[in-house]
């Protein structure tokens, strides 16, 4: 989510909807995380390889925190063990990052990661994604076409189930869906309105006075209430909502992957991680 200038808080969809992160943990219960930045724009992330239903200290800090942009994530484990350094979100070069999905021929990425294998502390495809999207920045590449060119190079050469990647700046917010396995879904809130959504049943519902004060563009992997403003990015699509909440969506992947997997191609533990819940 992004608050575009204003630093606001995100407890509406932590914490307070029915189908809050909080609740959904209990089918995703491998790890929570947030991550946010300080009024100096330094990067924080609390993270714990616990259900968020489980840990009271993510409530202290989902309920207390403000940013301008945030990124929350639940883990049902697919790759690594269940550890904080293997929880979502990841932190490099002052960006913040999660994932949805599996990677394969991890082997082969190292390789293309080369010296930027430095960069990764854990087990997971996920932040060696990341890296490799570091690295290309840090080759010159502005973000979205370091996003781009690493997920062209993995949609090219190793085995892909879904690339669904969020990343966050202290002022931008970036969301990438590929292919069409998982959705990922995006709203633009004007101020003004009351976030009291009812929301169909089963869906999240918003609820925030706060944030109503403000406007904001949030991405997430379903509709989070019954705004009819939600709108599914399409696979290959790229989202970037900048400091001002200007947003542009454009496609930067018009190809299927080379090597496309099934949930039948994954381990049972995989398989599970990515099964529709």
């Amino acid at each position: 989510m992004s608050g575009g200038t204003a630093r606001v808080s995100a407890t509406f969809w932590l914490l307070d909807a029915p189908d809050s992160l909080s609740a959904q943990s209990h089918r995703e219960p491998d790890g929570t995380g947030l991550g946010v930045f300080d009024a100096e724009g330094r990067p924080q992330v609390f993270k714990q390889p616990l259900a968020a239903y489980a840990d009271r200290a993510f409530a202290r800090e989902a309920r207390e925190v403000q940013s301008r942009t945030f990124i929350a994530h639940i883990r049902y484990a697919s790759t690594g063990k269940i550890a904080a350094r293997n929880t979502h979100p990841f932190e490099q070069a002052g960006r913040l990052f999660a994932h949805n999905g599996v990677i394969g021929d991890l082997d082969r990425l190292d390789a293309e990661l080369g010296e930027a294998r430095s960069l990764v502390a854990g087990e997971t495809d996920s932040e060696r994604f990341f890296a490799l999207i570091t690295k290309h920045i840090e080759a010159g590449a502005d973000v979205p076409d370091a996003i781009t060119q690493a997920a062209s190079w993995v949609a090219a050469n190793l085995p892909v189930f879904a690339l669904n990647v969020i990343l966050i700046t202290g002022s931008d917010l970036y969301a990438l869906r590929y292919p069409d396995t998982h959705e990922l879904h995006w709203l633009e809130r004007e101020p003004g309105e009351e976030l009291d959504h009812r929301g169909t049943p089963g869906e999240v519902r918003v609820r925030s006075g706060h944030l109503a004060e403000h406007p904001s563009v949030v991405v997430a992997s379903e509709p989070m209430d019954d705004d009819p403003g939600w709108r599914a990015l399409q696979a290959g699509e790229l989202l970037h909502a900048d400091g001002a909440l200007n947003v542009r969506v454009r496609t930067v992947l018009r190809e299927a992957p080379a090597h496309p997997l099934t949930l039948a191609d994954l381990d049972p533990r995989a398989a599970a991680s990515q099964r529709k819940q």
